[in-house]
Formats: structure tokens, sequence, C-alpha cells
């Protein structure tokens, strides 16, 4: 298990725990009521620590070494169901960028998703997470097929950004993201949002428009990262946790603006602290919302989208 720097404190009493449950089974020594408060403390020090974090704290949790990512939700939520669908018909398959149809349940969705990866070599096959051109056509076209078929479509949303490399810019990378968030709009099946980590600029919209946006607790979704930010205001990375401060770009502040709908708690110490109770808490999510939205025509479904997104911001003539 990896901590991060705020987390530290918790390390310290894991690890005393640890070593005092040890004491006890190799030896004679009863150390019940020292392990007890040593647990009550590490668990007293857990809810403290999580109950008040700051949001580059959140920042760094959505990075979390150790985070489940898309493929890991997909695969945890629709089993053996799953069925990966490649390339965008024009130029290749984005590794970045995975989709393909599950079910949860008896119901059929067509899932998409930003892919990063776990080590060195994975990392640099997945791209990190930022997806070409292709990997946003390769977006577009299973959202078509879904509409097609009349399937609901579930993007799950985790990237640093849009690949900004210059063959991407030659592919058309501006272009690519608008088309997707133009077809969004008017896409006549139910579209259901999650950020399940980083959700950065055009990368994220690329696959955000959505009938329903939801949000992980420790994830968070802006125009701009937080050391880039920094980096432009600042000339500096250092001052990336003001940064992310006045961006209001945690889940609290997101809800607040009326930019998602809905808040997916986390277990306590974040997704990668109980990946399964996760997995089960998104399945139920998105189960539920797709509820609200499958007795709605094509029609209505794409007016309350307009609409939707029609009455964000705020404009003073």
């Amino acid at each position: 298990m990896e901590y991060l720097e705020f987390e530290l404190p918790i390390k310290e009493l894991q690890e005393q725990y640890e070593k005092a449950c040890q004491i006890g089974e190799e030896s004679d020594v009863d150390v019940t009521n020292t392990c007890k408060q040593i647990e009550k403390k590490l668990n007293e020090t857990k809810k403290e620590i999580y109950k008040n974090l700051t949001p580059w704290q959140r920042v760094q949790l959505s990075r979390h070494p150790n985070r489940p990512y898309t493929l890991d939700y997909i695969k945890a939520i629709c089993g053996d169901s799953f069925l990966e669908l490649h390339g965008d018909r024009n130029f290749k398959d984005d590794k970045a960028m995975i989709g393909g149809m599950g079910k949860i349940g008896d119901q059929s969705y067509m899932f998409i998703g930003q892919q990063k990866g776990y080590n060195t070599k994975t990392r640099q096959y997945r791209n990190f997470g930022m997806a070409n051109p292709e990997g946003y056509r390769k977006a577009l076209r299973l959202m078509k097929s879904a509409e097609k078929f009349n399937v609901p479509v579930v993007t799950l949303i985790d990237t640093p950004g849009a690949y900004p490399g210059l063959e991407a810019e030659e592919r058309g990378q501006g272009e690519a993201i608008a088309r997707n968030i133009l077809e969004m709009t008017r896409l006549k099946v139910p579209i259901i949002v999650v950020i399940i980590g980083e959700g950065a600029s055009g990368g994220a919209l690329g696959i955000g428009v959505g009938d329903k946006i939801l949000m992980l607790e420790n994830t968070w979704y802006s125009v701009i990262s937080p050391e880039s930010c920094s980096s432009i205001l600042w000339r500096s990375w250092e001052f990336k946790e003001q940064a992310a401060e006045a961006l209001k770009l945690t889940a609290t502040d997101m809800k607040k603006l009326k930019i998602i709908d809905q808040i997916v708690k986390e277990p306590l110490g974040g997704a990668h602290s109980d990946k399964e109770k996760t997995y089960l808490t998104v399945s139920k999510a998105i189960a539920k919302v797709y509820d609200e939205l499958k007795n709605l025509s094509p029609s209505e479904l794409v007016d309350q989208r307009m609409e939707k997104y029609s009455e964000m911001g705020v404009f003073k003539g």
C-alpha cells in the first residue's frame, strides 16, 4: 500500500498496529488491549484526515497509483459480458481510449473511457490516458453504434487532458473534441457520465456531455490542472495548492455550481482503499440513473440535455 504525504500519520499507526499484532502472535504476551487502542486511534485519525481534505489533497487522491482505472471498473461491473471494440475506421486504434459493450444485470450499455497504465510500460502503451483525435473518433463511432441499437452510453472520465502533441494537432484534435461535444448533445439515447479520476480540460469534455454527470468524491473536474494553472499565473508549479483552491474543481464545488448532478461517495481513504465497495457503489449509481432516464423519448432526452447545458453559467448584460 502506497501512502501520500498527508497520509503519513495513518501509515505510522498502521505499522504500529501490525507490529503489535505480530508481537502477540509470536509470543505469549497479551497485546489485545494495545491493539484495540491503536486501532481506535487509527480509525479516528483516518476520519479526521479524510473529513478535512483540501482541494489539492483530493487532486492527489484522484491520481493515487493504486486507484482503480476505467478497465478495472468495467471488468468488475460487467464481468465476462464486456466485449471491447477497437478502431476509429479511419486512422488507428487509440489505446488511451477504450470502449465496448457490457451489461449491468440484464441491461446492455456502451462503455467508453480513458485508460491509464499501471507501470512504465503500460503507461507508455496507454499514452498516460491522453487520447489522440482517433480516440475521440473511436468514441463517437461507438456512441453512434449505441444510438443505432438503442443502447445507453456510459462514459468513464480519467484523463490529464487530450494529447497535446504536434501529430495530434495535425490530425485535428480540436475538431475531434468539438465534433464529439456537438454529437453528444443530440444523441438519442441516455448518456451517463462518471468522473472516476482526473477530469481535465477538453480531454474530459470530449466524452463528458451527458444527461446525468456523476462524480466520485475524491476526483476533480476543471478546464486546467492545478500545476498548469500555477505555471501560467505564477510561472512556477509551487503554487499548485493555491491554484487548486481557486479553480473550484472538487466534487462539492461542481455540485454547488450545478455542473454535475450527483456525488458518488467513496470508502474512507479513497476508492483504492476498498475497490470492491467502490465498484458496487458505481454500478448501483449507474443503474439507478438509467432507471430515471429509460422512459424518456429520444426528443425528451435531447431537449432536457440541451436545456441542462443552456442553464449553466451566469450571463450579465
